[in-house]
C-alpha cells in the first residue's frame, strides 16, 4: 500500500496530473491504498498519461 486514502489520492491525481484513475476502495476494502488504471485507449494516450503521472509523482516527493 502506498497511501491510506485511495479516494483522496485518486482525486488529487485526476486534478493535478489530469490522469483519470479509480480508487482501489471502489473494488472492496482490500483495495484501499491502491489505485486502478484503465488502458482502453491508444498507446499514444497511454504514454502521455504516464508522462503526466511521472511528472506529478516527481513533484510529490
Amino acid at each position: 500500500r502506498f497511501f491510506t486514502d485511495s479516494y483522496q489520492e485518486a482525486f488529487r491525481i485526476t486534478e493535478k496530473a489530469k490522469v483519470g484513475v479509480t480508487p482501489g476502495i471502489d473494488f472492496g476494502s482490500g483495495g484501499e491504498g491502491f489505485l486502478r488504471f484503465s488502458y482502453a485507449t491508444s498507446l499514444e494516450n497511454i504514454r502521455k498519461g504516464l508522462d503526466r503521472l511521472e511528472r506529478f509523482l516527481k513533484k510529490k516527493k
